[in-house]
């Protein structure tokens, strides 16, 4: 297969290959299959899973994989040599560090639905923060983006308890995408927001449909009940 063939998503996953490896071996490590890795290459449109299975190989994630679609392609230092004093005057000063990433607080927020739904709701108080978290480039710019702690099993298998993710409420959010849905009544206490942590499947004017994957629901949100939708970026590693 020439160049020429080879799909957008599979030419800017190789800026991030890791050095030593081919694709192939690359694809391997990642536990990703010949079968699913020739599809990616050839036409594109991965799961997400497998992004992430790849760029976790790679040692990077899929916020960063997002800034690197659009932005230069990284400088990366020649096999075996490290960065350090010599490596800074070679190369010059790079950009200022970019500002921490908040965490904020998050637990465990009953059902939405009424008891017995098993959809499970997750309470955020965006102004109460935890710690801090590197920033990935995609959010150099967006100074309301911050971090969740994943809790519950909702979104298993793509979402491990426990994880972090980036969050943008700034980022537009589109089908197929994993969002936070800030619902617009029900709050728990002042301060405090009840959100549905789902994958976005559909929108109209009335309404939102989401999925949870763990049980497994597809269900549907009144669009006054929603205050915002907040983009999930990805896990931070």
């Amino acid at each position: 297969m020439g160049p020429a063939e080879d799909s957008a998503i599979y030419r800017d996953l190789m800026r991030l290959k890791p050095d030593g490896l081919t694709p192939n071996a690359w694809a391997v490590r990642a536990g990703v299959s010949r079968t699913v890795w020739a599809d990616m290459r050839r036409h594109g449109n991965p799961s997400r899973r497998t992004l992430e299975k790849l760029l976790v190989a790679a040692g990077s994630s899929v916020a960063e994989f997002e800034a690197l679609r659009i932005g230069p392609e990284p400088s990366r230092a020649p096999a075996g040599e490290t960065s350090g004093v010599g490596e800074t005057q070679r190369r010059g000063w790079g950009p200022a560090p970019l500002p921490a990433l908040p965490l904020v607080h998050s637990q465990h927020g009953g059902e939405w639905g009424g008891a017995g739904s098993r959809i499970e709701l997750i309470e955020v108080r965006h102004e109460e923060t935890v710690g801090t978290l590197p920033r990935p480039a995609a959010l150099a710019g967006d100074n309301r983006a911050y971090a969740i702690t994943i809790v519950g099993d909702s979104m298993w298998p793509r979402f491990r308890p426990g994880r972090r993710v980036a969050v943008s409420p700034r980022s537009p959010a589109a089908i197929g995408d994993d969002v936070l849905v800030v619902l617009g009544s029900g709050t728990a206490e002042e301060g405090t927001d009840l959100v549905l942590m789902k994958e976005l499947v559909a929108r109209t004017g009335t309404f939102i449909e989401l999925r949870q994957f763990n049980p497994d629901k597809l269900f549907k949100v009144e669009a006054s009940d929603v205050r915002s939708i907040h983009r999930v970026l990805g896990e931070l590693f």
